[in-house]
């Protein structure tokens, strides 16, 4: 923390604990039944301090789905610029998808159901953002599958990334390590179905 010319703490990380306070909120009860006044008490800022640092609930929201897909982003281009092995480069892409939805659960739900909240300007910018996401995916597919042609190698994507996603609403009783395991084959397979083996994980 550091304190201000006129003697007031101000913590950096505040508005990271916003976030992540909404996102346990959202997470639970969803967008309608969360006030911004919830949401400063549970990061512990009381009074009007939360609007110092966004406007409303949906500008939360706009920033909690922004470092969502920002940080997908940034971590498949790491993939992407690292690994020359094409069959890597997309198993390492499950592996982070796999992360997001396991080690970030409470975000990932919040993402999952409400992205129809945000102002449309914002969600069709996220939205683009996404696409750009998924468009990596099918490239790499495409390429360890020329003979695949575009709609089937979107369609496999998609519902590998159903497959990941599938877990978000209820508890399989699995623990972490194993859950991270069970996704990431069920993705393989997902991938694999039907069109002989694509040679992730091999």
């Amino acid at each position: 923390m550091t304190t201000t010319a006129t003697g007031r703490v101000r913590d950096p990380d505040r508005k990271q604990k916003i976030l992540g306070a909404a996102a346990d909120l959202l997470a639970g009860k969803g967008y309608h039944a969360v006030s911004m006044a919830d949401i400063g008490t549970e990061a512990g800022i009381t009074g009007s301090g939360i609007y110092r640092h966004f406007e409303s609930k949906a500008a939360i929201l706009v920033a909690l789905f922004e470092r969502v897909i920002d940080d997908l982003l940034s971590d498949q281009q790491r993939i992407i610029d690292h690994e020359s092995d094409l069959a890597r480069v997309l198993d390492q892409l499950i592996a982070s998808q796999v992360e997001f939805v396991v080690g970030d659960r409470a975000i990932a739900r919040v993402y999952h159901n409400e992205i129809s909240h945000l102002p449309d300007d914002d969600r069709r910018r996220l939205r683009r953002k996404q696409r750009l996401y998924l468009e990596e995916w099918v490239h790499v597919v495409r390429e360890l599958r020329p003979d695949l042609d575009d709609a089937y190698a979107r369609t496999l994507v998609h519902a590998a990334i159903g497959a990941i996603q599938s877990t978000l609403f209820h508890n399989v009783g699995l623990p972490e390590d194993r859950l991270r395991a069970a996704l990431s084959e069920g993705a393989r397979d997902v991938l694999r179905s039907g069109v002989g083996v694509l040679g992730v994980g091999a």
